[in-house]
C-alpha cells in the first residue's frame, strides 16, 4: 500500500542551539509518524550527539537524497550535509553553524521545488550567526522569499485560539510606520484570508489592528495613519465581500480574538503581533510563512543558547509546527 502521508522536510537550524535536540525529541513521538513522513536536512553526527544528550533511542540514518528515505519507526532519515565539526560547542555563536543553517534551508527549497517534499518545517537559526556565516537576511522568512524567487511574503503566528499575520516584521518601528501603506495592508490581508480558506475556514473573520493607541481615536492620537494607511485597504476588501473589520485598538482586538470573535488578527508591526502570542507560551506558537509556493512552518522560539546541549529544550512548538505543516500539506494534496 502506498504511503500517502505528506513528506515534511525538517531543517536542523543552528547546530549550536536547541534545534538538533527538539528535532530528535519530536521524532520520538508516535503521533508525528501518524501525521507525516519526516525527513531531516542537516548533519547526521550532530543529530546523533543530540540524541545521546536527550537519551533518545532512535538511530540516525545518513542518506544523500530524499528517494533513499525509508521512514521506518525508530529511525531518523537525515540528508547529511556534513558541515558541522564534531567539536563544535553547544551554546556559542558560530559562523560555521550560521552558514550551515542557511545551507539546510537552501537544500530544503531545492527538494520542495523538485516535489520531493511537501512542506518545510524549520528549527530555529540565530540571525547573528547567519550574518557571520555570510548570509545577510533578517531571518527565515526573508531568506525563503529570496530562495523561492517570491517578491513578498507574510509572517503568520499560530497559537491556540489566536492567529496573527504581520504587515511588517523585522524592521524598526519608525521604518515600519513609514513602510505601511494601503496596498501592503491589502495584500497581507489577502494572503492571510487565502491561507485560512485553504486550511478549511470558509469565510475567515479578520480583525485589523490600528497603528496608534485606540486606533488613532478619530485623529486624536497620531497623524492620521489609520485613515491614510489602513482604512482604504479595509474598504476595498469589504467591498469584495471579505469579512474584515478595522482598524481596531490592538489591546481589545487581541482580547476579542482570544475569546473567539475573530479567526485572524492583522498586526501592523513585529512586537504588536508577537507580544500576545509569546504571552501564551513559546511552546504554543508556530510560525507559518504565507505567500510562498511551498508550505513552511517553524517553531516560534529561538536557538536558546543558554540551555542548548543540556537536553532540557521543550519540543512542544516543533510538534505543533510539524502537525500544522502536515495538515496544510495534506489539504494541498
Amino acid at each position: 500500500m502506498t504511503n500517502t502521508l505528506p513528506v515534511i522536510g525538517i531543517t536542523m537550524g543552528d547546530a549550536s542551539g536547541v534545534g538538533p535536540e527538539v528535532v530528535v525529541k519530536s521524532l520520538a513521538h508516535d503521533a508525528v509518524h501518524r501525521q507525516c513522513r519526516p525527513l531531516v536536512i542537516g548533519d547526521a553526527r550532530r543529530l546523533e550527539r543530540a540524541n545521546e544528550i536527550v537519551g533518545g533511542k532512535a538511530t540516525v540514518r545518513r542518506i544523500k537524497d530524499a528517494t533513499e528515505a525509508r521512514y521506518e519507526p525508530g529511525v531518523i532519515d537525515c540528508i547529511d550535509l556534513g558541515l558541522i565539526p564534531d567539536d563544535l560547542p553547544f551554546g556559542e555563536l558560530s559562523a560555521v553553524a550560521g552558514d550551515a543553517a542557511y545551507q539546510y534551508i537552501a537544500r530544503a527549497v531545492e527538494l520542495a521545488q523538485a516535489n520531493q517534499i511537501d512542506a518545510i518545517c524549520t528549527a530555529p537559526l540565530n540571525k547573528e550567526a547567519l550574518h557571520a556565516g555570510g548570509h545577510k537576511f533578517p531571518g527565515h522568512t526573508e531568506m525563503l522569499a529570496h530562495l523561492t524567487g517570491v517578491d513578498e511574503v507574510s509572517m503568520m503566528l499560530v497559537a491556540p485560539q489566536l492567529r496573527v499575520i504581520h504587515v511588517t516584521t523585522h524592521i524598526g518601528i519608525i521604518d515600519a510606520i513609514r513602510k505601511i501603506e494601503p496596498g501592503l495592508v491589502q495584500r497581507t490581508i489577502e494572503r492571510g484570508n487565502a491561507t485560512l480558506v485553504k486550511a478549511g475556514i470558509e469565510k475567515p473573520r479578520i480583525g485589523v489592528c490600528g497603528i496608534n493607541p485606540h486606533a488613532g481615536e478619530n485623529g486624536l492620537f497620531g497623524y492620521g495613519e489609520e485613515e491614510e494607511k489602513i482604512i482604504p485597504a479595509v474598504k476595498v476588501l469589504q467591498e469584495r465581500g471579505l469579512d474584515v473589520t478595522g482598524p481596531l485598538p490592538a489591546d481589545t482586538l487581541f482580547y476579542r480574538a482570544g475569546r473567539g470573535d475573530f479567526d485572524l488578527v492583522v498586526a501592523m508591526y513585529h512586537d504588536q503581533g508577537h507580544g500576545p502570542v509569546k504571552v501564551l507560551g513559546l511552546e504554543a506558537g508556530v510560525n507559518v510563512t504565507v505567500g510562498l509556493d511551498v508550505i513552511r512552518t517553524s517553531v516560534d522560539h529561538g536557538t536558546a543558547f543558554d540551555i542548548a546541549g543540556k537536553g532540557i529544550a521543550d519540543e512542544g512548538s516543533m510538534l505543533e509546527a510539524l502537525r500544522q505543516g502536515a495538515e496544510l500539506a495534506t489539504r494541498r494534496h
